[in-house]
């Protein structure tokens, strides 16, 4: 794939060859990320970022990469407070806000509505989230989190064993990270879930058509002993009442005992975050905080390094980041 200019809407996109490049260069960012050396390659280049649903990493790590590189960031949060809440089109939005920007990062409610956007925009448009459709950056930033943990326990995607739990049906970061794992090989796939919140057949398919061996389980026990535990939250906003949602908080725990249990010693557990900590949810608890084994703040770092690398491959300086890196006028601890 050339991704200079291209829009990024999809893991559909990409091949094998595509993903090793973008986390090639992700690991590049690691130093930037880390404050450790800075680089102007983006100075004086604009970032629309244009968020029409809650979000708090997703949007603050889409800024925070795009500063790292040296550009500026606009913003815009929530429906109510943009032109669409007078009726503008997404189209008329799009043709607008990309004279004003290089690059937009878009979330919104709808599936297919970063698409439709994307459509009217002059600049390259990053999705990051449409519904309950797609979240290719998270499931980005998932598997190069998967790749890298894997390491250090000399593992390979290929021929691992990963168990999504949760809200199956509603979770896009676990559509997209699917659609992804149908790339790689040989590899054991366990879907817990309630069976109403149950993975769509959709993305079962693509499973199974690449080879994998898919289980599926309402049950946790016997079927989280993987390399990796991946866990999501009841998806409550995309419930009809607050009611239905409520059915199902809370089904699906892990904590240290259930770990200690059914989990291998150096399961890794993931969630793609907020992770929902009340009381009648707590579906990571606390008591796993200390564990090493604890992944996810990790792959909260990992996904500013996943979004520098992607501004950088589509406004087409991937190759230039280093020549304009300087040092740092203050001290960091990080």
């Amino acid at each position: 794939m050339n991704f200079t200019g291209q829009h990024i809407l999809s893991v559909n996109q990409f091949n094998r060859d595509d993903l090793q490049n973008i986390f090639d260069i992700a690991s590049r960012m690691e130093p930037y990320a880390k404050r450790q050396l800075r680089t102007k390659v983006l100075d004086g280049a604009i970032l629309g970022n244009l968020f029409f649903e809650p979000s708090t990493r997703t949007r603050v790590s889409f800024g925070c990469a795009f500063n790292l590189l040296g550009g500026e960031v606009r913003e815009t949060t929530g429906m109510q407070t943009s032109a669409l809440a007078k009726g503008e089109s997404l189209y008329d939005t799009a043709r607008v806000i990309s004279s004003y920007s290089d690059v937009i990062a878009m979330r919104h409610p709808q599936a297919g509505s970063v698409a439709e956007f994307a459509e009217g925009s002059r600049v390259p448009v990053i999705n990051g989230g449409d519904g309950a459709n797609e979240h290719p950056t998270q499931a980005l930033l998932d598997l190069f989190t998967i790749q890298k943990e894997l390491a250090a326990f000399a593992q390979k995607v290929d021929g691992m064993h990963i168990a999504m739990v949760g809200d199956l049906k509603n979770g896009r970061t676990v559509h997209s990270l699917s659609k992804l794992l149908a790339l790689y090989k040989n590899m054991h796939i366990s879907l817990v879930s309630p069976n109403e919140l149950s993975m769509p057949s959709y993305v079962i398919d693509t499973l199974e058509n690449a080879g994998h061996k898919v289980t599926i389980s309402d049950k946790m026990e016997n079927n989280i002993g993987a390399d990796i535990v991946y866990q999501t939250r009841i998806q409550e906003e995309r419930f009809d009442s607050q009611d239905e949602a409520n059915k199902y908080r809370g089904q699906f725990r892990l904590n240290s005992d259930i770990y200690t249990k059914y989990c291998k010693s150096n399961t890794v557990i993931m969630h793609p975050l907020p992770r929902d900590s009340r009381s009648d949810a707590n579906e990571l608890d606390n008591d796993l905080n200390q564990n090493p084994n604890l992944a996810i703040f990790r792959q909260a770092d990992n996904g500013v390094l996943i979004r520098m690398a992607l501004f950088a491959l589509t406004l087409g300086v991937a190759d230039k980041v280093d020549k304009f890196q300087c040092d740092v006028p203050w001290v960091s601890s990080k």
